[in-house]
């Protein structure tokens, strides 16, 4: 057996361990450790794993509910839909490895949310993700466009899940660290839901799915560092990921689950085996005992350190009922995968781990998990913006022109067509045109999914960012007719060290946490990234917002309809010509000046309560956000081929953002009796045009669509890639 090195302050300082962490662990064993037990406590202490710098403010986010069955803590969040039925889901990060590997990176972001979703016992239905790129000019950008979308789109299309919506920013504040967020969901049997608690003692631990491999060693400790100039050393510790195997595994483990063999469940992800086995019995307040031995392996000579903190992929670890573990057994080798009893449950709290005849680590359990390290970094709250200057006048086309032809905001056409929206024949519509939608087979029940945030709101305001991204969301779900249900967070943050830096994640929090109160979608899973920064550069605070709705009846609740010939434009909400932070002012102008809008929740409810309860008087709606009535206005017409005429050509009214805005289209007769029920809602609902003819005319400025559409449709895979 190959003889461990000795711990020195550098090997401490390579697992990412302070010098206050390594006193700690010294306390706590009352000896030193080795090294593979050095290698246990930096992969459960790091930020990934233990959340050490983000668990006080977490504890604030509301997460229960009437609709909750399940909130943070579990591999994935449940929320009842009725019948019987519920919906698993969760977002989470991979940030650092895309951006290393972008293939292999994304390819395995993925892997692991859908593992999340159907170790509870749940078919993944759904997948989206939101991505943040640098600016186009960085020589980094394009080869990651490429490998991050071709990485989802072949692991996503080779497992068979829709992928149904999501987004795609570019800023160069993402130059050195691109954000890959995945997010999936799975529908569920309210009363065959499978959780990761351990429990009995003596039961036994057995291992899941494909062998042990050396790829992705030390990715936990990995993802919770800054980048420097060495960042291309760190390739070794991304994983490779095969959807073939994970669609195989995903098969095997619900037919398992059917024969009452689970007791427990739990996807291996960032640290692997020792994650999954931690995390198990301290939720069981039990000890776990493992033989590395009966580990299955796909390479000679692995050290103890190597296969506790291997982060190789579609893995799984479960608690068995013994009496049913021939029959499991049975399973997985009809299914072609490694099924192998490699410990169990023992009643002290402490970890063994035992290979070659030798105890490799002797652990208090409670020290690795439930008892990690918890910080209140110090934070200092965000200055206000500065009043905004004035933003010179533009001529409405030209401005709208420009909007379109950028990354931001030109069609993503090439991003999504390479993703299979279609596959197993749910899917209500295709990417692009707002929340994705899934019927529920075999119901008349649907679920709507979105994923929001701005971050340049987030940057000028965390707290009034926090409630946009939630707000967004929100009226995503409302403009296709949906009640939204619940929320999961995937919090992307510089180095939270940084005092200012933590002032962006308090106020975000304290934002998102208001917001998910009063709109009633709480926070039911979610993952935190932090250190996202290169060279002390950190990215744009970036508080992804993923979150479903419900439709109960998909005929009579969807608002899904295009604009026709002779619809009249109404919009629901106040325009007073917010520009500040705009798209306008930083797509057009280079500026990015002046406070974020503000989100009145009430308003919020208010007029999204308005467009549910009258959705049978919509024919098509969205909601207003980045770029305005301007930019809202011509996706509605374009993507139904038919012009619109706004009255308006001011620069504010047309791409102002103020919030709780929605824009309908609809017939005459529709208008003035919405505008009836406005009046008894107290909803403010005004006309600001039509839908007809073949140009787009804004005051007295007017262009082709077709010349419009051309530049929408083209310019994202000319520029991006």
């Amino acid at each position: 057996m190959t003889k461990e090195p000795e711990i020195t302050d550098e090997i401490i300082d390579a697992h990412g361990l302070n010098p206050e962490e390594y006193s700690e662990i010294l306390r706590i064993l009352n000896r030193a450790p080795n090294f593979t037990e050095l290698g246990i406590f930096s992969a459960m202490w790091n930020e990934h794993c233990s959340y050490k710098s983000s668990k006080k403010w977490l504890r604030t986010l509301p997460t229960d509910g009437p609709q909750v069955i399940c909130g943070p803590g579990e591999n994935a969040g449940i929320v009842d839909i009725g019948d019987g039925q519920a919906i698993v889901f969760k977002m989470e990060s991979h940030n650092h490895p895309s951006y290393i590997e972008p293939y292999q990176g994304a390819a395995t972001g993925m892997g692991g949310i859908l593992r999340d979703v159907f170790t509870m016992g749940a078919r993944p239905i759904a997948a989206m993700n939101s991505l943040s790129f640098g600016a186009l000019d960085h020589p980094r950008t394009k080869r990651l466009v490429h490998g991050v979308v071709e990485g989802i789109g072949g692991y996503g299309n080779c497992f068979g899940v829709p992928t149904v919506g999501g987004e795609v920013r570019f800023h160069a504040a993402y130059n050195g660290n691109c954000l890959v967020n995945a997010f999936a969901a799975g529908l569920i049997d309210s009363d065959k839901i499978f959780y990761s608690a351990a429990s009995g003692v003596g039961m036994p631990v057995v291992y899941l799915g494909a062998k042990t491999g050396r790829d992705g060693v030390g990715g936990a400790t990995m993802a919770s560092a800054e980048f420097d100039d060495t960042i291309e050393e760190k390739r070794p510790t991304v994983q490779v990921g095969d959807p073939f195997t994970e669609k195989r595994l995903m098969e095997a483990t619900l037919e398992l689950m059917a024969t009452g063999a689970v007791i427990s469940i739990q996807d291996m992800g960032a640290a692997g085996l020792t994650c999954s086995a931690v995390e198990m019995g301290d939720k069981g307040e039990l000890g776990i005992k493992l033989n590395l031995d009966t580990v299955p392996q796909r390479e000679e000579n692995m050290t103890a350190y190597e296969m506790m903190l291997s982060e190789s992929q579609e893995r799984m670890l479960m608690v068995l009922n013994p009496d049913k573990e021939a029959e499991a057994r049975a399973v997985f080798e009809k299914w072609d995968l490694d099924f192998a009893i490699v410990g169990e449950t023992i009643a002290e709290d402490r970890f063994l781990i035992l290979h070659g005849g030798t105890c490799m680590a002797d652990l208090p359990l409670r020290a690795l998990s439930g008892n990690a390290p918890e910080y209140d970094r110090p934070w200092e709250e965000t200055a206000p913006a500065a009043p905004l200057d004035d933003v010179p006048a533009i001529d409405p086309i030209d401005g709208l022109r420009a909007l379109i032809s950028t990354p931001n905001y030109a069609a993503k056409q090439w991003v999504y067509e390479q993703y299979d929206h279609m596959v197993m024949a749910d899917t209500v519509r295709r990417p692009g045109l707002g929340a994705g939608i899934v019927r529920v087979h075999g119901t008349e029940k649907a679920i709507a999914f979105t994923s929001d945030v701005t971050p340049r709101y987030v940057r000028a305001n965390p707290v009034e960012g926090g409630r946009q991204a939630v707000a967004e969301a929100y009226r995503n779900l409302t403009a296709v007719g949906a009640t939204p249900l619940a929320t999961t967070d995937n919090l992307n943050f510089g180095n939270p060290e940084k005092p200012e830096i933590m002032g962006q994640f308090v106020g975000a929090l304290k934002g998102i946490g208001e917001a998910v109160a009063y709109l009633d979608m709480p926070i039911v899973s979610g993952n935190v990234s932090l250190y996202n920064e290169t060279d002390g550069e950190a990215i744009l605070p970036t508080p992804t917002i993923g979150a479903i709705g419900l439709l109960k009846n998909l005929e009579t609740d969807l608002i899904g309809g295009e604009v026709r010939d002779g619809h009249v434009a109404l919009v629901v909400g106040e325009t007073g010509g917010h520009l500040g932070q705009s798209a306008l002012l930083a797509e057009v102008f280079n500026r990015e000046d002046g406070d974020a809008p503000h989100v009145d929740l009430a308003v919020e409810k208010k007029n999204g309560d308005f467009i549910r309860a009258n959705r049978e008087m919509i024919r098509a709606c969205t909601d207003l956000s980045d770029g305005g009535l301007a930019l809202a206005a011509f996706e509605l017409a374009e993507a139904a081929g038919v012009g619109v005429q706004l009255d308006n050509d001011e620069t504010g009214v047309l791409f102002g953002e103020d919030q709780g805005r929605y824009l309908i289209a609809c017939n005459f007769d529709q208008a003035e009796a919405l505008m009836i029920e406005a009046g008894r809602a107290r909803v403010h609902v005004e006309a600001v045009g039509k839908f007809t003819g073949d140009s787009v005319k804004y005051g007295s400025s007017e262009t082709p669509l077709a010349d419009l559409a051309t530049v929408f449709r083209t310019s994202f895979a000319e520029k991006a890639t």
